[in-house]
């Protein structure tokens, strides 16, 4: 009888243990517990922002901030252990500190976002050293002569001082430079042959003129200088001692700079190769496939993305081949597209008649756009949008097109960038679909709203998702068409193009860094598959080669988009408005590509 009670007794206690441990973990917070909880994590979000922001003062310009206005960044490897080290402290605080239970579902999806992010950061450290921080896209060599001329405001004395005083910095950082690319070839990080003579290119054009040389011309950064202070309202005696400064910054600090980078490079080239694929860094497999990851935010593998560009080639050259039998050409798909890269009437003059009509077009484009976007969004940015010709000092490497986004600080509006260096690259049946993608419903549509979004962390204001950011861009391209848009076949054979443009990546990214294409064989897959131009090709797949990865994610996110979207019109049916999607889709800002397919599931839900 005793063992009979101790037995029931072990079984109550037993009992009252599972109800308490599940009452525990279903705990319900009260809404103040929540506001407290959540609170707590966004101060910590905007702590971290804040000290990131500190470290970065070419940021804090972008921002519109002048706390550290005459400095540039730190370049130094020092700099990325500190971020390593606050990379690991943030995660555990992260990790030890927060109630995840308790945060509202707005922060709930910052703190995964965040931990994520901060997650991968640690992760990626490994590969720290594979990459090429000068190239004919992007680096020091006309990044930062396009950050002081774009960037910098000068709106007085003290401004321009500063402005001086970032001249007088270009040594150091230039400096760090070099000791970063030293690093990168004691592991066998060296970029191939071509990217050289690009760099060396620019970084030369940077010192052509005063007070470079006796020229009766101005050196690009002494132009833009003077051109800024003789806006001010100041004497002749204060104009003329800061131009005596900032011409003595340029050629104590600035030409020496470049002299070091171009030193360095004409060395290193002769020890470099052609070959053009990650494979070829340490660890080079595994590095790429990470690359991808991050890129498109999938488990997607270099061959699946292989596969699907080669299945997206053969779809659209048949929608291709549609119109051309609709304009009555006689002849084959590839005789089509020859017509369509020599003919004269896609193409305006290379002189600056031909490129100030194309600035001139472009404006119209997205004017017109303008009118027509509440037919297909429910919030609109703030921000205006203007079109700008590449500047002449980096127009024969960069882009053929790109956005830059506003100010936060309203300060500065959003630019469409078109590169006018290669009319022949810039045909006009192109147009509507560039403008679409860097103006709006594209990049500027999505980037403006993302910062100004309210309730959200500064973190998520200015990050990005690869796959997200230009998935919608290249979405953005196709909208129009279902707006009546591109009414001119040939502009909807251009809009075709450019997407075949981005189904090509997949093929030729993932051939080049996995199935160990050539350079060459990149370019020809292009000019044998699509109508572009071969200095197009050639710029593509430079671009693949240092950036391996990032290419693919255009093509990857704007199928995405529309699968979701086609999910979202078959579930919901009549009910289905083509701007609440939209504003789902861009409501949130950045985000991963399975995160927006939870969004998009929680919309059909709340349609049902």
């Amino acid at each position: 009888m005793k063992q009979l009670i101790l037995k029931q007794l072990l079984i109550i206690c037993t009992v009252t243990l599972l109800i308490s441990c599940k009452e525990e973990k279903v705990k319900v917070y009260t809404d103040a517990e929540k506001t407290t909880e959540s609170k707590k994590v966004n101060d910590f979000f905007q702590k971290s922002f804040d000290e990131g922001v500190d470290m970065y003062p070419e940021f804090q310009t972008r921002l519109g901030i002048k706390k550290d206005y005459g400095k540039l960044n730190d370049n130094s490897p020092a700099l990325a252990e500190k971020n390593l080290k606050t990379n690991k402290e943030e995660l555990i605080w992260l990790t030890d500190s927060v109630n995840v239970d308790a945060l509202t579902k707005d922060v709930l999806l910052s703190y995964t976002l965040f931990k994520q992010n901060i997650e991968n950061s640690i992760d990626d450290y490994k590969y720290r050293l594979h990459n090429y921080p000068v190239n004919q896209m992007f680096g020091a060599q006309s990044g930062k002569p396009a950050f002081m001329i774009n960037m910098h405001r000068i709106d007085d004395v003290k401004d321009a001082e500063d402005y001086i005083s970032r001249l007088s910095g270009f040594n150091k950082f230039f400096s760090q430079l070099v000791k970063n690319l030293e690093e990168r070839e004691e592991i066998g990080v060296v970029a191939p042959k071509f990217v050289y003579d690009k760099v060396i290119d620019d970084s030369e054009n940077i010192l052509l003129g005063q007070p470079f040389d006796s020229s009766g011309n101005q050196s690009t950064l002494l132009k833009d200088f003077l051109n800024k202070i003789n806006k001010l309202d100041i004497d002749a005696d204060t104009r003329s001692g800061l131009e005596t400064k900032a011409r003595q910054a340029l050629l104590t600090s600035v030409k020496p700079a470049y002299d070091g980078l171009i030193s360095f490079m004409k060395g290193q080239k002769e020890r470099a190769n052609s070959d053009g694929g990650a494979w070829k860094f340490p660890n080079g497999e595994a590095f790429f496939n990470n690359a991808l990851k991050r890129t498109t935010t999938t488990d997607l593998t270099a061959n699946e993305i292989y596969e699907i560009g080669l299945s997206e080639v053969t779809r659209i050259h048949g929608e291709m081949d549609a119109i051309r039998k609709k304009v009555n050409f006689k002849g084959t798909l590839q005789e089509f597209f020859q017509f369509m890269k020599t003919d004269k009437q896609f193409y305006y003059s290379s002189d600056n008649t031909g490129k100030d009509a194309y600035l001139k077009k472009a404006v119209h484009l997205i004017d017109s756009m303008k009118t027509r976007l509440d037919e297909i969004f429910i919030t609109k940015p703030k921000a205006d949008i203007i079109v700008k010709a590449v500047e002449s000092f980096r127009e024969k490497s960069a882009g053929k097109a790109f956005y830059n986004r506003p100010a936060a600080d309203g300060s500065r509006p959003g630019v469409y960038y078109a590169n006018l260096y290669d009319m022949e690259s810039m045909p006009t049946y192109q147009m509507e679909a560039l403008a679409y993608h860097e103006g709006i419903p594209g990049h500027h549509m999505q980037l403006a709203i993302q910062q100004e979004l309210k309730e959200v962390p500064m973190f998520r204001k200015f990050g990005g998702y690869t796959a997200y950011t230009e998935g919608w861009g290249l979405y953005s391209e196709f909208i129009p068409k279902e707006m009546g848009f591109y009414a001119d076949p040939y502009s909807d054979f251009g809009r075709l193009a450019m997407e075949l443009w981005r189904a090509c990546r997949l093929v030729v990214d993932t051939g080049i860094h996995s199935k160990r294409w050539t350079r060459e064989e990149g370019i020809k897959y292009y000019t044998d598959n699509t109508p572009n131009a071969e200095l197009d090709a050639i710029k593509m797949v430079e671009r693949h080669i240092v950036m391996p990865g990032q290419a693919t994610a255009y093509k990857i996110g704007m199928l995405k988009i529309l699968e979701l979207r086609k999910k979202a019109k078959e579930a919901i049916g009549d009910k289905f408005d083509i701007r609440e999607f939209h504003e789902v889709v861009i409501s949130h800002g950045a985000i991963p590509l399975n995160v927006l397919e939870d969004f998009v599931d929680e919309y059909i839900s709340s349609k049902s």
